[in-house]
């Protein structure tokens, strides 16, 4: 990434191919704005479009990861009068953390989270569609709606029982009480939880293994497949869509150079990106429904 773009409230940064969009709001635990949601939005925009990009992390900058949306609206903080006009979804403002959830869930590239310090409201549901969230042990998460009045955003209700199940969903979403991160580590929120300090070096550790081994055509087309197969309707949609996929990987450049390489005991040398998968072999599921 030549450029890379300037944000106010997060900041993208690319190594290794690996892009890291830190949460920059460190005097307000990185709360959510409405800027901050337009940024994120075209961080991600910006990494699907570098194809030497093969993952992404997101973290946050100080001793928060995102301490939620930001209230200093006071009362009225959400009440959608006081926003400008933007988009509508069926007669109602676009929540923006569902805006940001939805983006990061099309994302071509695999999306890391280092979850450091609290991680509340927006703060925790935007990490669900990420698709590996890793916590540091300072990490506390909260899924507080309930104590402010109102229901989970970010397309949570979605996201959150699939990761985590529904009992365990309901009970935080109903308690609404912020909780540590072995919790969120038992509840399988998070697939583990370091000292501070190895946190992101691990959610490096993690982008570079996918950069240095994988074929980022066939990450870009199992991320989307494996979401998808979260609403089939059963396994014989999944062993359609298979078989189409393992069909057209294997008779093109992907395969085999993956063969290739491991016959001849050398790293692999994949010639596709991740743009060649998505739309050209799955569909975006994240899209609107007609739009795919």
């Amino acid at each position: 990434m030549a450029d890379l773009p300037q944000f106010r409230t997060v900041e993208l940064a690319v190594a290794d191919r690996i892009a890291t969009i830190t949460l920059d709001r460190p005097e307000r635990l990185n709360a959510f704005t409405p800027e901050m949601a337009a940024e994120l939005v075209a961080a991600l925009d910006a990494t699907d479009a570098d194809d030497d990009v093969r993952a992404v992390i997101v973290t946050g900058r100080g001793r928060a990861f995102c301490a939620g949306a930001d209230l200093g609206g006071g009362a009225n903080t959400f009440d959608p009068a006081r926003k400008p006009p933007g988009e509508v979804i069926d007669g109602a403002p676009r929540d923006l953390g569902g805006v940001v959830a939805l983006r990061i869930a099309a994302s071509t590239k695999p999306v890391i989270a280092a979850v450091n310090g609290p991680a509340v409201g927006v703060g925790a549901t935007m990490t669900l569609p990420m698709d590996i969230r890793l916590a540091g042990e300072s990490a506390r998460f909260g899924f507080v709606f309930a104590r402010r009045g109102l229901v989970p955003e970010a397309a949570s209700s979605w996201f959150l029982p699939r990761v985590v199940g529904i009992s365990q969903a309901m009970e935080w979403v109903a308690t609404g009480r912020v909780f540590p991160a072995a919790e969120a580590l038992a509840g399988r929120l998070v697939s583990r939880v370091l000292p501070d300090a190895e946190l992101l070096p691990a959610a490096l550790a993690i982008g570079a293994e996918i950069a240095e081994n994988t074929s980022a055509v066939s990450v870009a087309a199992s991320r989307h497949l494996l979401w998808s197969m979260l609403g089939a309707s059963g396994p014989w949609e999944a062993h359609r869509r298979d078989s189409r996929l393992i069909a057209e990987l294997g008779a093109g450049q992907e395969a085999a150079e993956g063969v290739a390489a491991f016959l001849e005991k050398r790293p692999p040398r994949f010639p596709g990106s991740a743009r060649d998968a998505v739309p050209g072999l799955v569909a975006d599921w994240a899209a609107r429904p007609g739009e795919s």
